[in-house]
């Protein structure tokens, strides 16, 4: 397809990464450059490996490339438990073909440098410290990137903290440098995510699709996540998908422009976006906000596209 577009996408598998990960191996539209992986839902070690077996399971010929297994400052966090200790929630897949023997900042520098301007597009579902650590280190690549969509951060509460969501939490520096690289971002926060929940009708929908081994693999990996808590215990958001179907149909979402910043204090609010949809701050919109999703339209393009898979 003439209007595909590059992407590389930045994850840390991760329940939500995966189904993630097999919409954009499974969407036309996208010219999937790289896996790029760093820890964050998981260790790296582990990460990597889940990233492995999901593009493995698709088919997929794509270069997994091993990156930060940690933020630019402080120490490891995973969350196992909403992802369990291998990061999938306990599905066992098989494995995949081994990860690319390079370093992911490394990596997305080279295919940058070979690229137009603003004609690659990153997608960000995990702790943005790969994609900071390539922009800091090489700033004037910024002009290559056409947008960078982010699943990140919360304009009211958290989920990994009363205050921060889980990836600006992990490495809000890394997110900081991403708002100030001067690239066009798309936030895409736990309130847009909210509205993608993932209940017991919606899993049997999907079953439904008939459909191959990925499939079958998102919907377990779907039945095995907890409910929410935070959203009634009706059931979890789906998270890192909304960022790949932003790309791929963008009519599904209301968006607003927004002023955004992290906090890179060491107290309690640490990693907690300031998001101001209003303009009540002096600052200028540094960010497209994903504000509103049609989640209809957005299950039946995940179960669309995932049936097209093996």
């Amino acid at each position: 397809m003439s209007t595909r577009r590059a992407v590389i996408l930045d994850c840390d598998p991760g329940t939500d990464d995966a189904i993630a990960l097999w919409l954009a191996l499974a969407s036309p539209e996208i010219d999937l450059r790289m896996v790029t992986v760093a820890g964050g839902n998981a260790g790296l070690d582990r990460t990597v490996q889940n990233a492995c077996a999901i593009t493995g399971l698709a088919g997929a010929v794509v270069p997994v490339v091993p990156g930060a297994d940690r933020p630019l400052l402080g120490g490891f966090r995973g969350d196992g438990a909403v992802h369990g200790a291998d990061g999938l929630a306990g599905v066992g897949l098989p494995p995949g073909p081994p990860p690319v023997r390079a370093i992911a900042a490394d990596a997305i520098r080279a295919t940058l440098r070979e690229a137009r301007p603003r004609s690659v597009n990153l997608v960000g579902i995990a702790p943005v410290t790969n994609l900071a650590l390539a922009l800091a280190t090489e700033p004037a690549l910024a002009d290559r990137v056409a947008e960078a969509v982010l699943m990140t951060g919360a304009w009211g509460e958290g989920n990994w903290t009363p205050s921060a969501e889980f990836n600006a939490a992990s490495d809000p520096e890394a997110l900081a440098v991403l708002l100030a690289a001067g690239i066009p971002v798309t936030l895409v926060t736990l309130e847009l995510t909210a509205q993608a929940l993932v209940t017991p009708a919606r899993i049997v929908a999907l079953r439904a699709l008939g459909g191959g081994a990925c499939l079958k693999a998102a919907c377990d990996i779907m039945a095995a996540v907890p409910p929410s808590r935070r959203l009634g215990g009706e059931g979890h958001p789906l998270h890192d998908p909304c960022a790949v179907a932003w790309l791929l149909a963008p009519e599904l979402f209301r968006a607003v422009p927004a002023a955004v910043s992290v906090d890179l204090g060491p107290g309690p609010a640490r990693g907690r976006t300031h998001i101001d949809r209003w303009g009540r701050s002096t600052a200028a919109p540094n960010a497209t906000l994903a504000e509103a999703l049609n989640a209809d339209g957005f299950f039946a393009l995940l179960g669309e596209r995932l049936a097209r898979l093996p």
